[in-house]
């Protein structure tokens, strides 16, 4: 009897080591958008405690981060890519300004709202993104998996939590693209566009299924650590508006399935995130302390758990990849854009090597024609030493857009802007816009453009602008017929009516070197002063009623991170005309060349120093004066030879010639909002350059200190500026994106 029993204790011990030894642990994460950055800090306490997990499973960013860890990622190096990626431009699809063409620039820092508009009706995007940056992310940081569809074969099996948008339906991913499965998880509903898989349009796992402990719990996980990073119910004091109300409401279904799955969570991981907010990604450090914390009050628990489980096995060594070589590139989806037109913008000519920031510059180049709502990658192995980048895309159904815009000035003072956009009117990748800018002054601007890339693009461009603004009587005295009226200032009425057709060509994304033909119409008139013809006294005074025929070429270069408050880059644009014919009597041949060059560096965090050089003179014994040099006032977008200068009014000094030089200090005191210091000094006369009065000491300086603020609407400015010559001080206000 003895000896059966001390058989049977054995094979009990045997039985319990046996099971000791089986003992899987899953960890399952919650949404709760940059709350869920603390999913990070838990798990460095279950790395320490010395927890091996076995299963992962997580909704939104508990889906993003799960997956990433399930990968091989540590803790550590999770912490070390969340402080190294700008969420800002993450979340809002930001595209590099390298990433795009020059047309493609223009469009972005001029409109501050676009819509679909196909068959004239008015449509609103999916989503505030597209969420294609946080794709493209993750598609470089799993690259290492190559090909693996099955994520039970991840180096910790993983699944992830999605809602069939048309269903509700809760939707299981633990197969297929592993980018695309987490940034379907985490597509929350009206900030991402839904995205589509195997013809299901899923968004934000947290719709349906925040925390999925019962599906862990079903695949086998025996012991279950659950990090909760949901939002609490709020009471009354706290609920301060309708965002508030609207998040509490959604929270009541979450709050309450917690009833249930709370305990059939073994170690229950709360990290105390109360102060945070959803999208509170710039207080990352301090979210990922607070789940360290949470995770050190239950590290008792975690070590005796790490204790049951007995042997662990060996640590996953992540295959680092820097550069890959590209055999060739398949594309899937497109139906609309030919082969040639997508490889030729993706700028990767295979076979070649490539680092992963080349690929996804390419899929930003690609992404910045706006002809696809979602651009998907992915690499197979070719051979030991060759990948194929295959990529699928989901093309635009949309075609037609309507984009708004709003802005003030002093020169051209208060303006709405309604664009129409056209893609593919006759050519698949060409793209129609016309600008209608109505108020204090009607323009127009309308440009027809066929993007061909690196090899030669053509355009055609006309425009009509018009303004009215009192001048310094100097500059046009000799036009009116001699007469010496008491006046400093005249109020002219400028019309500008130009026509381009143009050629040009690409250089790496930020050169442009072009050429072309153009029409312009000036006329610059004046109601201050009579004109006086025999005796008889003529309402006004015209100062200009021609037509100008002439040649152009110009070469630009453009690497601002920025165009209105740049922190890096280099800037250069040199102008050629030549213009031969006019429909003035006896007029002379003559050409105007310019150019102006800027450099712009951050030394320190938030301090950025802006140094601009630029120059300007006529060729040619012409007395034509309307296409002078007229400096003076503020802005980014003035027509012809108008230039800016701080101290003095618009069209205060003129010349033939000028040379000009600017220093800036821009300090961004917080996010968005900068204070900016300005000095600017010139030289403007006729014949700056044959005179040598070039190299004298500047006859003009000005000073301005200015506030500006980043707004939807484009930048929100004001500025005081004063000029020591003539004891005068100037204010400039000016609102929104400059058109």
């Amino acid at each position: 009897m003895k000896k059966i029993f001390c058989i049977l204790f054995f094979c009990s011990s045997l039985f319990s080591f046996s099971q000791e030894e089986k003992l899987k642990v899953g960890l399952v994460l919650s949404g709760g958008g940059a709350k869920g950055l603390a999913h990070i800090g838990a798990i460095k306490a279950i790395e320490e405690a010395g927890v091996h997990i076995d299963y992962i499973a997580g909704t939104s960013m508990g889906a993003i981060i799960g997956g990433l860890y399930a990968s091989g990622y540590t803790a550590t190096e999770l912490d070390s890519i969340v402080k190294n990626t700008n969420f800002n431009i993450l979340i809002q699809d930001e595209i590099p300004r390298k990433s795009m063409t020059f047309y493609e620039k223009e469009n972005t820092e001029r409109y501050a709202l676009t819509l679909p508009f196909d068959h004239f009706k008015v449509g609103f995007p999916s989503g505030l993104s597209k969420g294609q940056n946080i794709y493209n992310l993750m598609s470089g940081l799993t690259v290492h998996l190559e090909d693996e569809k099955d994520f039970s074969k991840l180096p910790i099996p993983f699944f992830c939590v999605a809602a069939d948008v048309e269903t509700g339906e809760e939707i299981i991913l633990d197969k297929g693209s592993l980018a695309k499965s987490v940034a379907a998880s985490g597509a929350i509903p009206s900030l991402f566009a839904p995205v589509k898989i195997d013809g299901r349009l899923l968004i934000d796992g947290g719709v349906v299924n925040n925390y999925p402990v019962e599906e862990l719990r079903r695949r086998g996980a025996d012991v279950v650590i659950g990090v909760d990073v949901q939002d609490s119910l709020l009471n009354r004091k706290d609920l301060k508006g309708v965002f508030d109300i609207f998040t509490q409401v959604s929270n009541f279904r979450t709050i309450n399935d917690m009833k249930h799955k709370i305990p059939l969570t073994d170690i229950y991981i709360r990290p105390d995130i109360g102060r945070f907010s959803i999208m509170s990604f710039e207080e990352g450090a301090a979210i990922i302390d607070s789940g360290k914390v949470a995770g050190n009050k239950r590290i008792s628990a975690l070590k005796q758990l790490a204790l049951k489980q007995k042997s662990h096995p060996k640590p996953y060594k992540r295959k680092i990849i820097d550069t890959l070589n590209l055999s060739r590139i398949q594309l899937a989806g497109n139906t609309n854009y030919p082969r040639s037109f997508i490889i030729g913008r993706l700028r990767l000519q295979t076979p070649g090597k490539f680092s992963l920031s080349q690929i996804n510059e390419g899929i930003d180049f690609l992404s910045a024609t706006g002809n696809f709502d979602k651009i998907n990658y992915f690499l197979t192995q070719d051979d030991v030493e060759t990948y194929a980048l295959n990529i699928n895309l989901d093309e635009s159904e949309n075609k037609t857009f309507l984009k708004l815009a709003l802005h003030y000035d002093e020169l051209y003072r208060s303006a709405a802007l309604v664009n129409l956009t056209r893609k593919s009117s006759i050519f698949t990748n060409d793209v129609t816009s016309l600008d209608l800018i109505v108020g204090e002054n009607v323009r127009y601007n309308f440009q027809y453009y066929i993007d061909k890339g690196y090899y030669w693009s053509i355009g055609i461009k006309s425009r009509f602008n018009s303004f009215d603004t009192p001048v310094d009587y100097a500059l046009v005295e000799d036009q009116i017929n001699g007469n010496d009226f008491n006046i400093n200032r005249i109020d002219i009425d400028f019309k500008d009516f130009t026509n381009q057709f143009y050629v040009e060509t690409l250089f790496k994304q930020v050169a442009s070197l072009g050429m072309g033909a153009e029409h312009k119409y000036l006329k610059i008139s004046s109601e201050t002063i009579n004109s006086s013809e025999e005796g008889v006294d003529v309402p006004g005074t015209e100062f200009e009623n021609n037509h100008y025929y002439s040649a152009f070429g110009y070469l630009k270069y453009d690497s601002f991170d920025n165009k209105y408050y740049p922190k890096r880059g280099f800037y250069f644009h040199g102008d050629f005309h030549i213009y031969p014919f006019s429909s003035i009597d006896d007029f002379t041949e003559f050409s105007i060349a310019k150019g102006k060059i800027g450099y712009v560096f951050t030394p320190i965090r938030n301090l950025s120093f802006r140094l601009f050089s630029e120059t300007g003179f006529k060729i040619g014994p012409s007395d034509q004066r309307t296409l002078d040099f007229l400096l003076g006032g503020y802005g980014n977008n003035l027509i012809n030879n108008m230039v800016p200068f701080y101290g003095y009014d618009f069209i205060s000094l003129g010349g033939d010639s000028y040379i000009k030089g600017l220093v800036e200090a821009d300090v961004e005191i917080f996010k968005n909002n900068h204070i900016t210091l300005s000095g600017n000094i010139a030289n403007v006369e006729n014949d700056l350059y044959s005179s040598g009065n070039w190299l004298s000491m500047p006859d003009y300086t000005g000073y301005a200190l200015g506030y500006g603020m980043e707004t939807f609407l484009g930048p929100m400015e004001v500025k005081y500026s004063y000029s020591p010559e003539i004891k005068e001080s100037q204010w400039f206000f000016s609102l929104g994106f400059w058109f």
